[in-house]
């Protein structure tokens, strides 16, 4: 309960930013934001019947989670990002 204005400015921000056409919905128990299938028809590799993941936000036990899975087909955004969390967070990135 504590998280909950965290988790929802962070959802406000995700929402303002994210590409057009991208959808939000609850994916493994977690808010999520994917490709549809009207934009990327094959879907997710392991279940071709889901949309593709891009990002999900959940509250886990201890902290607050971000699965950004679109980071890693950018090599330029996943080195920005590794040489930037540490300047904003004192754990380490998992």
């Amino acid at each position: 309960e504590e998280r909950k204005p965290a988790i929802n400015r962070l959802r406000d921000i995700i929402k303002d930013n994210i590409p057009v056409g991208f959808e939000e919905c609850i994916s493994y128990g977690m808010i999520g934001y994917v490709v549809p299938h009207t934009i990327y028809p094959d879907g997710y590799h392991c279940n071709t019947k889901l949309p593709l993941p891009f990002l999900n936000i959940a509250n886990q036990k201890n902290f607050v989670a971000i699965y950004h899975m679109g980071i890693y087909a950018n090599p330029d955004l996943m080195a920005w990002f590794i040489k930037e969390y540490p300047k904003h967070c004192k754990y380490k990135i998992d």
